[in-house]
């Protein structure tokens, strides 16, 4: 579980935007951008490179 004092200061490495946890993928979701960025180990990888693109709709 990712502290909630962490959430409230990441952001997306990519357009700054704002964070929010997906608890059921273990995914950390971009709110502007759409990015989600995987948690492994408890520890959330902010990469961009990691980073999965947003579905296509």
């Amino acid at each position: 579980m990712i502290d909630p004092k962490l959430l409230e200061i990441l952001a997306c490495p990519d357009c700054k935007g704002d964070i929010e946890l997906w608890d059921e993928k273990e995914r950390l979701v971009c709110q502007n951008c759409g990015k989600r960025y995987p948690i492994k180990d408890g520890i959330p990888i902010m990469l961009i490179e990691e980073a999965e693109l947003p579905e296509e709709k």
